[in-house]
């Protein structure tokens, strides 16, 4: 199993949309978004918000067999959750599908688990 915490920007004035969107996942489009990720192969998903002086941001944590497999499928779905998905994803964040197909945004150095 991968896994890998990133951090994407939220742009000057799009945290109440991005607020918005979290609302959606966790609501009424919550299964819509449980089976985009299972068609992922997610297996986790955690997003936190972050409040920088520089701005704001999300981290995030994604975990699946493939990464970059995973962030390729969302780029190119024409599902239409995945569709609406990443329209939010440059409205919010400015990151393209052209940019999900790309390596994975960041590179894991530290990872501790507990053996017992």
């Amino acid at each position: 199993m991968e896994c890998i915490t990133w951090f994407a920007p939220i742009l000057p004035g799009k945290l109440d949309e991005w607020k918005a969107l979290d609302a959606e996942m966790n609501g009424p489009r919550r299964e819509e978004h449980a089976r985009s990720r299972k068609r992922m192969g997610v297996t986790r998903e955690v997003a936190s918000l972050v409040q920088t002086p520089e701005g704001d941001f999300v981290s995030l944590f994604h975990e699946a067999e493939d990464l970059a497999k995973a962030f390729q499928t969302l780029a190119t779905s024409e599902d239409p959750y995945d569709v609406w998905f990443r329209e939010h994803l440059v409205n919010v964040h400015g990151l393209t599908a052209e940019m999900l197909q790309g390596p994975i945004p960041a590179t894991l150095f530290f990872d501790y688990r507990d053996a017992g």
